[in-house]
């Protein structure tokens, strides 16, 4: 069992049933969890690992397909 990090309810998973970047939810909240570790199991809201990505300071795909159409103009 691991607790939930969004409302601390317990998630009965096994270690060794998931890998890392694995999505689980939890039975109590509904949340969406992305396993970030498997020893220990370390798991946090699939929401906010998205935003982290986001704020990696690299340009979204979508920003380097309008560069590329406004540098061939």
């Amino acid at each position: 069992m691991v607790p939930c990090p969004i409302c601390d309810g317990n998630i009965d998973i096994d270690e060794e049933d998931v890998d890392e970047g694995d999505t689980v939810s939890c039975d109590e909240c509904g949340a969406v969890l992305k396993v970030l570790g498997t020893d220990p199991l370390e798991l946090e809201s699939a929401d906010e690992v998205e935003e982290d990505d986001d704020e990696d300071g690299l340009p979204d795909e979508d920003e380097d397909e309008e560069e590329a159409a406004d540098d061939w103009k």
